[in-house]
């Protein structure tokens, strides 16, 4: 994959979970500080030793501005489709209103709830600086599906290391499915793993790790956007889409000559690259030329780290044992 990454041609869902609460899955200091971290749920004691089925699902792939956030949602087998289809009416996250999801994800934080009580579910915020950093690195080797599986890998090893009996994954594929399951197959032998595409659709408990996943980084783009309320000329940078004409009229309006933007903005995204680089607009970004060190021949010699090159050659051996001194010493 390029550095550069190109604007995702994913289903782009433009709206915003409204922030009736805040869930525990929102970490202010890390999100302000452009900071990758997982939050897990307490895990209900009986899921220790029951069968139980475990659903991933990712949301803002696509979106220039803020996280990238996996979800993950494991809940008993034996009520997997009771639970959430038939009682609560899980869904795709885009397919639900932005009221639906937060009151779902709402119930699933609060105690008593038959969703608390039944059921566990872990996020994998990934910060926009951490995306862009990675992708743009000098061994080419983070390109978004690498941090998507990383992600997706980290969360079911975690899950296993709580000690829940997990049996049965359901994953929204993010490229070929049968390579991806085949992956995590040979990491995870114990596991039936079932890689499909539109599985938040097909699957109730990808549907509710997607509504995790969508609800906190909705509320994180609140969060992230928080500082500029007062000082930016355009009210809200939307959904954080390049399609999204809120998002491309703040990035506009926020550029910053030198430094672009903030942690909030994945750097190697196309749309990025475009905007430093178009000139004759009402702000524009400078361009940094970077001084490259004289060039020495590539034939440094190793000695000259270890002694300046007038002083006369010494007997190493000697002075590594010591060396004689006279009674003037004395």
């Amino acid at each position: 994959m390029d550095d550069i990454m190109d604007d995702q041609t994913e289903s782009q869902d433009l709206t915003l979970t409204p922030a009736t609460f805040t869930p525990p899955s929102i970490s202010h200091t890390a999100l302000l500080a452009g900071e990758s971290y997982t939050h897990h749920s307490p895990v209900p004691t009986h899921l220790l030793d029951t069968p139980c089925v475990l659903g991933i699902d990712e949301a803002g792939r696509g979106p220039v501005l803020g996280p990238m956030v996996y979800g993950l949602y494991y809940l008993p087998l034996t009520i997997h489709h009771s639970l959430l289809a038939d009682t609560h009416h899980f869904d795709d996250s885009k397919v639900l209103t932005p009221a639906v999801r937060a009151d779902l994800f709402e119930k699933i934080c609060t105690p008593g709830t038959d969703l608390y009580e039944q059921s566990g579910w872990a996020v994998r915020v990934m910060s926009a600086r951490d995306i862009g950093a990675a992708m743009l690195s000098a061994n080419g080797g983070g390109n978004l599906n690498t941090q998507a599986m990383d992600a997706t890998i980290q969360l079911i090893r975690d899950v296993l290391e709580k000690g829940v009996m997990v049996k049965e994954v359901f994953i929204d594929t993010i490229g070929p499915p049968a390579t991806y399951q085949k992956k995590l197959e040979k990491l995870f032998p114990t596991l039936e793993i079932t890689v499909a595409k539109k599985a938040d659709s097909l699957y109730p408990c990808v549907s509710a790790a997607s509504v995790c996943a969508k609800v906190t980084r909705d509320i994180a783009l609140e969060v992230l956007y928080d500082p500029y309320s007062t000082s930016s000329s355009v009210p809200g940078w939307g959904s954080g889409y390049p399609s999204d004409v809120r998002c491309t009229d703040w990035m506009k309006g926020a550029l910053d000559p030198v430094f672009g933007w903030g942690s909030e903005c994945r750097f190697s995204w196309g749309t990025v690259k475009e905007m430093l680089e178009v000139k004759g607009k009402a702000k524009e970004a400078v361009r940094v030329e970077w001084p490259e060190d004289e060039d020495d021949g590539g034939n440094m010699r190793l000695t000259s780290f270890m002694r300046n090159e007038e002083e006369e050659p010494r007997d190493e051996l000697g002075n590594w044992f010591g060396c004689r001194v006279g009674t003037e010493v004395f």
